[in-house]
């Protein structure tokens, strides 16, 4: 097929301008002979269609469907390769005039002197005018730039001709019209091209319409050219029309003019796709790593993230012993994964930017800054996760003293209720005597003084069930039960006791007997044996402190306890003294007693019992607040050696990022010095890691005590390993950078003084950054502002006012530089925009040193584009839009054909065949291209 595109880029005015008015005085008159106007409708119709059939069209009378224009304009654009300007959609004659006009403008701004041709023939369908036009496109695209031995045009298609004809017997080609009548020349072109398609041979020249037949059948199925004439009308005429043969015999000189490309186009093809395969397999290896990294950030993370309560601390403390598995052997390696796969996806730009290749953009959700969201997310869930865990274990603890009590005092409470409503509901008074119903009050009035005495224990029991509820008890459920139902037992003894009362009123009138002195002892021995009883529960108290001042505080209130004993005991002699005077008046006056004390159930073998008890329990309340001091003393000797050990590690880790910042901005010597350097920095670095496991150590002691703080230190174990981790981190990438530069240098053939002089411009500019009046200020941030980074462009002697890089030869001084910032002499903006937006692609305002490196040896190298690649392609392909997988094993060896051909969609424009492939969207896919 014809490049129109090479035809049109290779155009000149003046050789055009000459064979064109040579080409044009034709003489227009010779159309009146019917067969050569039948064979010029014919050939210049086929020929139209042949391109029109690329955007999915055709015409069917020449002088007719073209007198709107449209089909004109767009004939135009194909062939040419450009936009003509919006045709008007109107019905109207004006509006077919001007269409015609937008197309005879665009023609003549090609170089093309029209001769008497008007939009208004055209519009009028006069067909001498009309084919007369098409003459004249296909001079300039199909004819103009045919070239041989510095001949063009007309002589240089004869001159081909000849040449390729010449070996063949009974071909002699000395014009456009009678040498091809025989049909053989048609016949000799292919053969001369194509030997296997033609039996030549086999020819005679007295059968003129079967060679013709031959050559135009074989012409239209095996080389895309169509059919433009028929054979009849070529034999039958006297003199065949020269414009129709010159318009065919253009088609097979285009169809054959590049096989003799096709070998370097292939050498081409093989060199890009060798890069190509080879970055792939990196692409590869990235997407792999990066993908098996986020799966395991997603699986960890809702792992962390699971805030889910457990029931008991030992299920928390199992939870802890994970995490620190976490921490101290899974997380460890994905640290080191994390980083090299920084170091793989740096390495792979660099080789992509200097092959020219596009920047590598793996697959979605798998950018660099996509893995490090994920894992800034991670660590996010693990700095909660670990203080959630604490706080649960010593919410549960909080838990299980808090449901421990419930349930002591909660049986303490039903065990001093049990039989009180049988008490309280029957009617023994009923059937007394007098002193038996005064009794019997008394007895009542000393019940409602213990029922009113464990007020204060029911409310207690309600409270703690409260605080069990708020903080999320997993046996709320039957908490809240026993409390309901002593809550409810509470109000059913408050009303009995009412009701009693009010029963044994009725009867105090008949009442008059009263032993005053079994009252006095009831009323006094009941809040004796309450006190006794709170005293007890006191003391079987468990307790929780976190340090030596909660554990004091305590001891200080058991001491103002043991202060209260001996009152206390005097008041349990005064209530022993009252029973022992009931015993004597009852004996001195010889009474008999029967049963013990009608008021109440409070024996003095009970009080005396209590209170033995009570006092044993004393020592073992003291040994337990001692052995509680004596723990709180060795936690805070854990918190001093932890504190210790983690400010000189965290002193440490803060000096080596200061230092580690400074080295990599004041470097000097050859790149491998540097390199090694480096290296033996690192490997002095992970000489400290023993520190880090002895602070481990003491962290894990700290854990097991459950030490929940430390005023010694303002350092977490946490923080300090986020700073070890970038640390590490830091070296690494600094290291990656020297290696890059390195690959960058050899690749690229830059001398070490090359990259000395692009080191100490950018270490200059990224020292100084001016800021107007207020002078120079220091920044050493590793990379350039879009101002500064021009200021060192131009320090360097950069042009971008001619495209491209000039070098003087040696480093300008730093008072030049200086003078060329200050007297404003800047990059072109349009230019520097667009050097922007290769060293800067995400518009980040901010030019690392490896992009400047990038862009400086880019500048100086020659290298593969897409354009290149398509048209060496489009060679292979015979000129056509497609390629076919014949075509690529027949030009391409196995390995890179094969790697085509799976690669390469299929073709779906209006000329594709069966198995077309479509190579232009499989070249510009190599370059990252969205457009050509």
């Amino acid at each position: 097929m014809v490049d129109y595109h090479a035809a049109n880029n290779q155009s000149s005015a003046g050789g055009a301008q000459t064979y064109m008015e040579q080409e044009n005085d034709w003489d227009r008159d010779l159309l009146l002979d019917p067969a050569w106007e039948k064979q010029q409708r014919k050939t210049f119709t086929a020929w139209c269609n042949s391109h029109l059939r690329k955007a999915g069209t055709q015409i069917e009378n020449i002088e007719e469907d073209f007198r709107d224009g449209l089909k004109l304009m767009l004939l135009l654009e194909v062939i040419s390769g450009e936009r003509l300007p919006k045709p008007e959609r109107g019905k109207m004659r004006v509006h077919k005039i001007n269409n015609v006009n937008k197309a005879l403008d665009f023609i003549a701004s090609k170089g093309v002197k029209l001769v008497s041709i008007g939009a208004e023939e055209i519009v009028d369908g006069n067909a001498k005018m009309t084919l007369g036009m098409i003459w004249t496109i296909i001079l300039r695209f199909a004819i103009q730039d045919i070239s041989v031995e510095e001949t063009s045009a007309k002589e240089g298609l004869l001159l081909w001709c000849q040449r390729k004809t010449a070996p063949y017997k009974n071909v002699n080609v000395q014009n456009f019209h009678i040498s091809w009548k025989d049909g053989l020349a048609f016949n000799a072109l292919i053969h001369r091209h194509r030997p296997d398609l033609i039996d030549y041979d086999s020819l005679r020249k007295d059968d003129p319409v079967t060679n013709l037949n031959n050559a135009f059948e074989v012409a239209e199925k095996h080389l895309d050219i169509p059919k433009m004439l028929d054979a009849e009308d070529i034999v039958n005429t006297a003199r065949p029309d020269e414009k129709a043969i010159m318009t065919y015999v253009s088609s097979f000189y285009h169809a054959f003019s590049g096989a003799q490309k096709a070998e370097t186009a292939a050498n081409r093809i093989c060199k890009v796709l060798a890069v190509n395969q080879e970055n792939e397999q990196m692409m590869e290896d990235y997407e792999k790593l990066a993908s098996d990294l986020l799966e395991w950030i997603r699986r960890t993370t809702p792992w962390l993230q699971n805030r889910e309560l457990q029931k008991t601390i030992s299920d928390m403390q199992l939870k802890q012993e994970e995490y620190r598995d976490y921490s101290r052997v899974h997380k460890p390696p994905k640290v080191q994964e994390k980083c090299q796969l920084e170091i793989s996806f740096n390495t792979l730009q660099t080789k992509l930017r200097l092959s020219n290749r596009p920047a590598f953009m793996p697959s979605e959700g798998r950018m660099v800054s996509d893995i490090n969201g994920a894992w800034h997310t991670l660590e996010g869930a693990e700095k909660g996760y670990e203080e959630w865990i604490l706080s649960e274990i010593r919410r549960l603890e909080r838990l299980e003293h808090l449901a421990e009590k419930f349930h002591q005092k909660a049986a303490i409470h039903e065990s001093w209720t049990d039989g009180k409503e049988a008490m309280l509901t029957q009617k023994d008074y009923e059937t007394s005597t007098l002193s038996e119903v005064k009794a019997l009050l008394r007895k009542h009035e000393a019940f409602e003084s213990d029922l009113a005495a464990h007020q204060d224990r029911v409310e207690q029991i309600a409270a703690i069930a409260a605080e069990l509820n708020e903080l999320d008890y997993y046996d709320s459920a039957s908490v809240n039960s026993r409390c309901q139902k002593i809550c409810d037992q509470w109000d059913t003894l408050g009303a009995l006791t009412q009701s009693r009362k009010e029963s044994l009123e009725r009867t105090e009138k008949q009442l008059e007997s009263i032993d005053e002195l079994y009252l006095e002892y009831a009323k006094r021995a009941a809040p004796f044996n309450n006190w006794m009883e709170g005293a007890m529960e006191d003391l079987q108290d468990m307790f929780i402190v976190h340090n030596i001042e909660e554990i004091q505080g305590l001891i200080t209130a058991h001491e103002q306890f043991k202060s209260t004993l001996p009152e206390a005991n005097k008041e349990r002699e005064a209530i022993q003294a009252i029973e022992a005077e009931v015993q004597k008046m009852a004996q001195s006056n010889g009474i008999k007693l029967s049963g013990g004390n009608p008021y109440t159930t409070i024996t003095p073998e009970s009080i005396d019992n209590k209170w033995e008890k009570a006092v044993g329990m004393v020592p073992q309340r003291d040994n337990a607040l001692q052995e509680e001091l004596n723990k709180q003393n060795n936690n805070d000797s854990l918190r001093a050696k932890f504190a210790t050990q983690a400010n000189t590690v965290g002193a440490y880790i803060q000096e080596k990022m200061e230092e580690i910042g400074r080295i990599s901005i004041e470097m000097n010597g050859t790149l491998e010095d540097q390199l090694a350097s480096l290296k033996e920095y690192q490997k002095n670095i992970m000489s400290y890691m023993p520190e880090i496991n002895t602070l481990e150590g003491y962290h894990q002691l700290i854990q097991e005590a459950l030490i929940f703080d430390n005023q010694y230190t303002p350092y977490t174990m946490e923080h300090l390993r986020v700073g070890w981790e970038q640390l590490l981190t830091t070296i690494a990438r600094t290291i990656n950078e020297v290696e890059n530069q390195i690959l960058t240098r050899d690749a690229k053939g830059i001398s070490q003084e090359q990259l000395f002089e692009y080191r100490a411009s950018f270490n200059h500019f990224d020292k100084t950054s001016h800021g107007g009046d207020r002078g120079a200020r220091r920044d050493h941030s590793g990379a350039l502002q879009a101002e500064e980074f021009k200021a060192c462009l131009i320090s360097l002697g950069y042009d971008v006012e001619n495209d491209k890089q000039k070098r003087s030869g040696q480093m300008v001084s730093d008072d030049f530089r200086a003078l060329l910032i200050s007297t404003g002499n800047s990059l072109g903006d349009t230019e520097f925009a667009r050097i922007m937006g290769i060293v800067d692609p995400n518009g980040s305002g901010a030019v690392t040193f490896q992009a400047f490196i990038d862009f400086m040896s880019r500048e100086t190298t020659d290298t593969d584009t897409a354009d290149q690649v398509i048209a060496s392609f489009k060679i292979l392909a015979a000129d056509k839009n497609f390629i076919t997988a014949e075509e690529l094993r027949r030009e391409l060896p196995p390995d890179q054909a094969e790697y085509c051909i799976a690669r390469m969609a299929p073709y779906t424009g209006p000329d594709a065949v069966a198995g077309a492939l479509d190579y232009m969207s499989f070249s510009t896919a190599l370059y990252g291209e969205s457009d050509l």
